[in-house]
């Protein structure tokens, strides 16, 4: 195993988290968030400024499961770090919990279990959030908790379990993001909590809300006040660290193109119809009903890809024009395998069965073909290609985004698997493509203008935590 040697974004990175006890690190993916931590981890115990109590590392699934062992096994440095995933049945977990280690990484979803267990004797002195901005349910407008009870979602539920030891029993806090306000500055404040307890952004999210967002003109949603943005930034900028792989590396942008569609003739006479009166029939016969605005909203998404649901889980294909213009996107690329997003399994179901060679790179053998370059499409949903999904920037430099949803930071996190970040670290001098078909005059327009906004939201955020420090020698 090679020695880690830190890169030159990792410095400031090992810096702010050696110096600040509860710290938000925001930094993309693939600039080496997570090694750093554990450098900083390892050097602090070294230090004697951490004692023998084991770390807790939380994160997705896969994050907590897969990642973070495969990085301590990845270097010599951490040759003599123990981490042990929390998996399995509960009795095989508790099992491991008797097992002494450094370092314990679970998943979000069993953090209500894993705090019950413990309560008064939690061990876990330092904390890891990674991918914290899973932890935004906390006190949440809608369907959210306060600190007094526990009635809530399943996210608004974990956020709650961890909020109870969050500030009585844990020492040192770490939010790893890259992504700390995917859906815009409301998402800040349930994170922040945990870093301060509410003394920077407000101690209760209604108060939070109050101060910085006024309800949108058309009565829907709050947005930032017009000195929001400036206040929550000052606020913020002496416990969140911005590391911006542009700031050290020669990056290009992605270059993003937009491929529209025109939907055939029936094809938009049914979306109309669909959109005006919540009930269409399809030339094959079969009817589609929305019975509210939110199955509208995905109906309406589904018939702008090619095909929508009559009766789950049956679909009827509507038209391939979205089809057509993959087909073309796929012969332009001169042979260069290309990773698709879809969004509904029609999505995936038609493409697969259209071109030949296609793999559904959820499955092992599906990713296997396309890493070794035996598909030329690798089709995948979003929200299975986070934390824990690499080597595909040595297959491509293509995303075709097929369907479009409204949750900016998936549609983030598929972009950083093949991202300019991953081709420079993979050595390779080459731009990275994005296309987003696009079926104009459709739901996919308000969804693309949505993610634009958020991602310059965010952007601007990224850019006003920005820290440069010099790690003491």
């Amino acid at each position: 195993m090679p020695a880690l040697s830190l890169r030159e974004p990792q410095v400031p990175m090992v810096d702010w988290m050696r110096s600040h006890e509860r710290c938000g690190m925001w930094a993309g993916m693939g600039i080496g968030k997570s090694s750093a931590t554990l450098y900083t981890l390892d050097l602090l115990r070294l230090l004697g400024e951490i004692g023998d109590d084991p770390t807790l590392v939380i994160g997705p699934m896969r994050v907590a499961r897969d990642t973070w062992p495969e990085e301590v096994a990845k270097w010599d440095n951490f040759r003599d770090l123990r981490v042990i995933p929390l998996t399995g049945t509960p009795k095989q977990r508790l099992d491991k919990l008797k097992v002494r280690a450094d370092i314990f990484t679970i998943s979000y979803e069993l953090i209500p279990w894993l705090v019950e267990h413990y309560l008064e004797k939690w061990p876990f002195r330092q904390v890891v959030a990674d991918e914290s901005d899973r932890l935004k349910g906390l006190r949440e407008k809608k369907g959210g908790i306060s600190l007094s009870h526990k009635k809530a979602g399943a996210s608004g539920a974990r956020a709650f379990q961890l909020a109870r030891v969050a500030h009585t029993m844990v020492r040192r806090w770490v939010n790893l993001t890259g992504t700390p306000a995917p859906a815009g500055y409301e998402d800040l404040w349930g994170q922040t909590w945990y870093l301060d307890r509410g003394e920077r952004l407000g101690r209760t999210f209604g108060a939070f809300q109050q101060r910085w967002f006024r309800p949108k003109f058309n009565g829907y949603g709050v947005e930032l006040l017009p000195f929001g943005k400036k206040e929550i930034d000052e606020r913020l900028k002496d416990i969140c660290l911005t590391v911006d792989p542009k700031d050290y590396f020669d990056l290009r942008e992605p270059i993003v193109r937009k491929v529209e569609v025109i939907l055939p003739g029936q094809a938009r006479k049914s979306y109309r119809e669909l959109e005006r009166e919540l009930f269409t029939v399809l030339e094959t016969g079969e009817t589609v009903a929305a019975p509210h605005a939110a199955a509208l909203t995905n109906k309406c998404l589904q018939l702008a890809n090619g095909a929508v649901y009559t009766q789950h889980p049956n679909w009827s294909p509507v038209h391939e024009a979205k089809l057509e213009a993959l087909e073309s996107i796929l012969h332009e690329s001169g042979g260069m395998p290309i990773l698709v997003a879809y969004q509904f399994q029609s999505d995936k179901a038609r493409i697969l069965q259209k071109f030949k060679g296609a793999a559904d790179i959820s499955t092992a053998d599906g990713m296997r073909a396309f890493r070794s370059g035996n598909a030329r499409l690798g089709v995948a949903h979003p929200k299975s290609m986070g934390h824990g999904i690499d080597g595909l920037q040595h297959v491509t430099n293509i995303l075709v985004r097929f369907g479009h949803d409204w949750k900016t930071g998936e549609r983030l996190q598929m972009l950083e698997r093949i991202g300019p970040m991953r081709q420079l670290g993979a050595g390779y001098d080459r731009p990275v493509y994005v296309y987003d078909i696009v079926a104009k005059d459709t739901l996919d327009e308000a969804v693309l203008a949505a993610h634009e906004f958020n991602i310059s939201a965010q952007d601007a955020l990224l850019a006003a935590m920005k820290r440069r420090q010099e790690c003491p020698t």
